[in-house]
């Protein structure tokens, strides 16, 4: 699903001469570094650099890694991506089983004001709380974020800041799938949205990678107007690549109304969406 040889290639392209003191004028065949700029820079030689981007060099060392992060501009995250990528091949990560503790799901009733919600590395609810269910207009269990966003064209309007969550998924999935290159249910996941979302071909080309931990997220609800909600994602021990997701509005604000109103309407309607159907294990 993903390999340190592309990635390399990605992020060498990505990267302004000028920015590394090379000369910028003449005609350059290539974007961004040319391979033997990089291992000039990285102090490794042109054939070993080489080979790294064919995929035929294995297990570089700490040392190569740190130099080749430097001098691609890489930040926190890819550089831990870029070491995972280096390591696939030595360890491979047991992929979770998708079953959600009932201490859990005790945890998640608990959470009565805002939205929340336990996923795993592939975006799949694996439950959700009551306002959790009336914010996405569907029952939790089953649901899977990066479909909802990238192929059910009609719900693309809850999603206020579009274009940005589109980023923030493929960057998470393309850590999952460094993470977790075994995984064959997230390779058919990422097939299916490449072949059902040309924007999702296209960003997942870049080989982007992003670990969203926290920030605003904005949701166009059709019964109660903008919520703008400040997202939260909790790491829970013990469970590799799942997250505690919980969405909460500022007191006072009118998206803290706005949650007020959604909870007091699903109450109305009945449309409870309970996190139930979900594999339990205790």
């Amino acid at each position: 699903m993903d390999d340190l040889a592309g990635f390399l290639r990605t992020r060498r392209a990505r990267v302004d001469p000028a920015t590394v003191d090379l000369p910028t004028g003449g005609r350059r065949r290539v974007e961004g570094l040319r391979r033997e700029e990089v291992a000039h820079l990285s102090g490794v030689s042109v054939d070993y650099y080489v080979r790294l981007e064919q995929g035929r060099a294995t297990q570089p060392s700490e040392q190569v890694l740190d130099a080749l992060a430097r001098v691609l501009g890489l930040d926190e995250t890819e550089r831990g991506h870029l070491c995972r990528l280096a390591r696939q091949r030595r360890r491979r990560a047991k992929v979770p089983g998708g079953r959600v503790r009932s201490e859990l799901l005790r945890v998640l009733d608990l959470v009565v004001a805002a939205p929340a919600l336990i996923m795993d590395h592939r975006l799949d609810v694996l439950a959700g709380n009551r306002l959790a269910g009336l914010l996405l207009g569907r029952p939790m269990p089953g649901l899977n974020t990066a479909r909802h966003l990238f192929l059910e064209e009609a719900e693309r309007g809850l999603y206020a800041d579009w274009d940005k969550c589109t980023l923030d998924v493929v960057g998470h999935l393309r850590l999952a799938a460094g993470k977790f290159p075994e995984d064959p249910r997230l390779a058919s996941l990422i097939g299916e949205l490449a072949m059902g979302s040309e924007r999702f071909r296209r960003l997942w080309a870049r080989a982007d990678v992003r670990a969203r931990t926290h920030g605003r997220k904005a949701y166009r609800h059709p019964l109660v107007g903008l919520l703008e909600l400040h997202q939260e994602n909790f790491a829970l021990p013990d469970e590799p690549g799942v997250e505690l997701v919980v969405l909460s509005a500022a007191a006072g604000s009118p998206a803290e109304d706005g949650l007020r109103l959604l909870a007091g309407l699903g109450a109305d309607s009945g449309d409870a969406h309970p996190a139930a159907d979900v594999q339990v294990r205790g």
